[in-house]
């Protein structure tokens, strides 16, 4: 029987409705064939609309790219991006000078505060096989004392995000990956300094859950304040607390019920995203999002005079070297990478 933890169901498209402070999410999941050696597909690009290709023709996108996939050089203010590689790679440039390579469970959270410029590019390193591509890219919104926070860009890299696993009584398991936020006693590794997710009070959780077929977990309460959904993106069906959910449909959530979820007879994927909601008007154009029409059309005089720090690479669609792996390149000449 259904117990009343479920508000609504929705459904998915390519853009994910999200609840505040949460401003969206979208699913990339790209079927990319093997490179050509210059970090691009290695088959004809004819037919494609390039530099606006959404469209999905023979299981991939170039989304903006014209000779690599991806988004080139790109302005954001006001605003916050979450970018989670499940599968593949992504290289990233900013006006700041910093840089990275990314995926296979990495995550790059870059508050854009102030303002900054980066592109995303998505480098088909293998030239012998196929490139797949998967990524959540999920937007969270500051609140306007922070808006103008000075930009900050971290990596969280998969070696160090918690993975949680839990047996249900038929030795069925639920996987747990902790991108944000807290569960038990186990807490995901701290986000930029200025973000929402920052401040524990907030109740941010980002999670990626995965269950066995059959499997049953329960999702814990959180306060009453918060909003909190699951986006059931992978599987053949799920049971929330009584009703059957068929895929790709997201389930906005009571927050202070303990949640039970029960898995159909295939692997399934959730992505949960909480938070407690900034209690301000949002105002959205394209990459800007601030509190008024006002700040919105300040924010073009402002990029339009500085291009927030301008644009340091060589090109718009700044990707790395072919025979690089994983790293970042931090503003202050500091390079990281993961395991050394």
């Amino acid at each position: 029987m259904a117990d009343g933890s479920i508000i609504r169901i929705k459904e998915l498209g390519f853009q994910w409705n999200t609840n505040n402070p949460f401003l969206f999410c979208i699913h990339h999941k790209d079927a990319y064939p093997r490179g050509n050696g210059k970090l691009g597909p290695g088959v004809s690009l004819e037919g494609r609309r390039l530099g606006n290709d959404f469209t999905v023709k023979e299981g991939w996108r170039m989304y903006h790219g014209r000779e690599i996939p991806g988004f080139p050089q790109h302005p954001h203010r006001g605003f916050e991006t979450v970018t989670i590689v499940l599968e593949g790679m992504v290289d990233h440039a900013d006006s700041l000078g910093a840089a990275g390579r990314y995926g296979h469970g990495d995550v790059q959270w870059m508050t854009a505060g102030a303002g900054i410029q980066h592109c995303e590019m998505f480098p088909l390193l293998n030239v012998d096989r196929d490139n797949p591509l998967e990524l959540f890219q999920i937007w969270l919104n500051l609140p306007k004392k922070d808006k103008f926070v000075e930009p900050y860009y971290k990596m969280l890299w998969n070696e160090d995000i918690p993975q949680l696993k839990f047996k249900d009584n038929s030795n069925k398991f639920t996987r747990v990956t902790l991108v944000a936020g807290s569960l038990g006693d186990v807490k995901a590794p701290p986000p930029t300094p200025d973000s929402w997710a920052a401040k524990p009070e907030n109740e941010v959780a980002i999670w990626l859950i995965r269950m066995e077929a059959g499997a049953r977990w329960k999702l814990p309460p959180a306060s009453e304040e918060v909003l909190r959904s699951l986006y059931f993106h992978k599987g053949s069906g799920i049971r929330i607390s009584g009703t059957e959910v068929p895929p790709y449909k997201a389930i906005d959530l009571h927050p202070g019920r303990m949640v039970p979820i029960e898995n159909g007879p295939d692997e399934s994927h959730i992505l949960f995203l909480q938070g407690r909601p900034i209690d301000e008007r949002v105002v959205q154009y394209g990459p800007f999002v601030m509190n008024s029409e006002a700040e919105i059309q300040q924010t073009f005089e402002d990029y339009r005079r500085t291009e927030f720090g301008g644009w340091p690479w060589p090109r718009p669609d700044q990707a790395h070297d072919p025979g690089r792996g994983r790293f970042a390149l931090y503003t202050d000449g500091k390079e990281e990478i993961p395991g050394a």
